[in-house]
């Protein structure tokens, strides 16, 4: 594999990355059930496989980056040589936390380090700023983000059902920077 560059996204790389492919696929989803009881809700999740691979459907509009990006305090690139080959988004949330909504790698880079990579710069800009803990969040179909995330030391901290504008469930994992 060729050296893996990460840096701040410029102007420029907007186009690209907007460009990768965005969709992935999943054999496993994090199966939600609630049990309403006399004064008490008990949420649990349990890893099932499905009987086929389901595509994912990304649930932001990777169009819609160039107008949210200003608004993200980082969005780093990574790059292959020249070429953008994957991305992430950072924002601020209160109580000193940093929030990474966004985590993507074309197609042909998945499974290669690149997600890790991009992980490790967006924890280290965390700390450089203070933050004490950063939340990454997922849908509960994208199995690979949410291995990712535990291969990485974050533990699942909450969700929201119908999180999304694809009516999905969101998965949040956090960890102290």
């Amino acid at each position: 594999m060729s050296a893996i560059q990460i840096r701040p996204a410029v102007a420029l790389d907007l186009p690209p990355i907007m460009g990768i492919d965005h969709s992935s696929s999943s054999e496993y989803v994090w199966q939600l059930e609630l049990r309403r009881q006399a004064g008490e809700t008990v949420a649990s999740f349990r890893d099932v496989r499905l009987p086929r691979p389901i595509a994912l459907i990304y649930p932001h509009d990777p169009f819609a980056l160039a107008d949210e990006w200003t608004h993200m305090e980082a969005v780093q690139v990574a790059l292959s040589g020249k070429d953008p080959i994957g991305y992430l988004t950072a924002a601020e949330r209160p109580s000193s936390a940093a929030w990474v909504t966004d985590l993507v790698v074309s197609p042909p880079w998945r499974r290669r380090g690149v997600a890790s990579a991009l992980l490790a710069s967006a924890q280290e800009w965390a700390e450089q700023r203070g933050y004490r803990r950063i939340f990454l969040e997922m849908q509960s179909k994208n199995q690979a983000a949410i291995r990712l995330a535990q291969k990485h030391g974050y533990e699942f901290c909450g969700y929201n059902d119908h999180y999304y504008a694809t009516q999905d469930v969101a998965l949040f994992f956090a960890r102290a920077v």
